[in-house]
């Protein structure tokens, strides 16, 4: 296009071109920095969603509990054993949280990776033989009482407290633990992303979210 165009009225008289004005970007406004936000960007994230998903799964022993026995039962919520395995959920969250942020090559990520096959192992290995240990122990000192009250001449005193049988996992609730919590730690890690994004967008670089190695 001409630098110059023709004025409408008079061919002769040439007419300076007129630019559009550029647009100015309009900003985001910054997120108020609240109590409540302000505490949020102190926090670990990774941990916040181990401890989460173990405090879920141990709330969700209750209503497994219900399904299998009929019966409404709070204490499960303060053992251990039972479905799903919230030592399981708690490290398969963080595993998966870390593999989400920083990446399947990284340090951080094979650290959680093996602690989380430590720890599902031992709940459905040693901790679970042990439970069956205790079981059979229980039992045996049952009949021991039995023995002790038809022949008095047996003396055997009884413990005061049973062990306790419930230390480990089936292989069924460990796996529902980590699918539980590889699933919360999926999420976690999307909100985190999403949060960024909209931090970044509105002009705000929080350093909680920008510690990427």
């Amino acid at each position: 296009m001409d630098r110059h165009s023709v004025h409408p009225m008079n061919p002769a008289v040439p007419v300076r071109a007129t630019r559009p004005r550029p647009v100015a970007e309009k900003r985001m406004p910054p997120i108020a920095d609240t109590a409540a936000v302000k505490q949020m960007r102190k926090m670990n994230r990774g941990i916040v969603t181990a401890f989460g998903a173990i405090g879920i799964a141990q709330a969700l022993k209750v209503f497994t509990h219900k399904a299998v026995t009929g019966k409404w039962d709070w204490r499960p919520i303060f053992t251990t054993g039972g479905m799903p395995s919230s030592h399981s959920a708690g490290v398969s969250a963080l595993a998966t949280y870390v593999a989400s942020n920083r990446g399947a090559r990284h340090t951080e990520t094979a650290v959680a990776v093996v602690l989380a096959t430590i720890v599902m192992y031992d709940a459905q290995g040693i901790r679970r033989h042990t439970g069956e240990i205790a079981k059979l122990v229980n039992d045996l000192e049952d009949n021991f009482v039995k023995l002790s009250g038809e022949f008095p001449s047996l003396k055997y005193e009884e413990q005061e407290k049973e062990l306790k049988e419930l230390l480990g996992h089936q292989p069924l609730e460990v796996l529902a633990g980590a699918l539980f919590g590889g699933a919360l730690g999926l999420v976690s890690a999307k909100i985190e992303n999403r949060e960024r994004e909209i931090e970044h967008a509105r002009g705000v670089y929080p350093e909680h979210l920008d510690e990427r190695a």
